[in-house]
């Protein structure tokens, strides 16, 4: 029987263990704070766990609630000097599935589907949820690159005594470099364009084209400005 020697001295091998080790067990909170995943706007109370297996309490994304969720980061991706986080709170009272990707020149969503309150972020108009479908985003250098997915903006009550509980919906895009998620209601007289930066500022336009002449000096006490959209009211805001 033929014997293979290891050429690999003791010194060596304890070395690799030693590194394989500190990897595996290596704190969410560390890999986090080295990617500067907090400067993309994702921050949470606490950050509990090892790289592989770790969670994350009362997560915020700017001033989107994501809730509590569970956090894996991708081996794969590291060797290519990315950091791609998987984030999962499927089990908790808001759903959320996908992953968030770093690296040293972007950053941005790989296949998000979640269910975000909006809290009072797009106020007045009474944006109470925000629904993503698979989304991915790439932002390179400040630059939107590349948008896909569904998204759905969920309303409560009226504005301006229009009733806008069908929501506004559409498809992901670039635009400009900006991230623009064009939006329309089911009817076609509602619609929104809501562009985003890399910094987290954003500028949403709503359209409404009135079928009720009544409501014409509702939207203009609103601060809606006639337009070739019907009446447009813009709002500017940062996540």
């Amino acid at each position: 029987m033929r014997r293979i020697r290891l050429t690999t001295g003791p010194t060596a091998m304890f070395g690799a263990a030693f590194v394989i080790a500190l990897i595996v067990f290596m704190p969410m909170r560390l890999v986090l704070g080295w990617f500067g995943l907090g400067e993309t706007g994702l921050a949470a109370r606490a950050v509990n766990g090892s790289v592989w297996w770790g969670s994350m309490s009362d997560t915020r994304f700017g001033d989107l609630e994501l809730g509590d969720l569970r956090a894996r980061l991708s081996p794969v991706q590291l060797f290519v000097g990315r950091a791609r986080v998987t984030l999962d709170g499927r089990e908790s009272s808001k759903p959320l599935h996908g992953a968030i990707g770093v690296s040293r020149h972007s950053f941005g969503l790989d296949d998000m589907t979640a269910s975000l309150a909006a809290g009072t972020i797009f106020a007045p108009v009474p944006v109470s949820a925000i629904d993503l479908d698979d989304v991915s985003v790439r932002f390179q250098d400040g630059t939107c690159q590349h948008a896909e997915g569904r998204v759905r903006a969920n309303l409560s009550g009226d504005l301006a005594g229009i009733a806008l509980t069908q929501g506004l919906a559409g498809t992901a895009r670039c635009d400009s470099g900006a991230l623009l998620l064009p939006l329309a209601s089911q009817s076609g007289t509602e619609t929104a364009a809501l562009r985003l930066w890399a910094t987290g500022r954003f500028r949403a336009e709503l359209s409404v084209q009135p079928t009720d002449p009544a409501a014409v000096p509702k939207l203009v006490l609103s601060g809606f400005q006639p337009g070739a959209n019907g009446y447009t009211l813009a709002i500017e805001g940062k996540f």
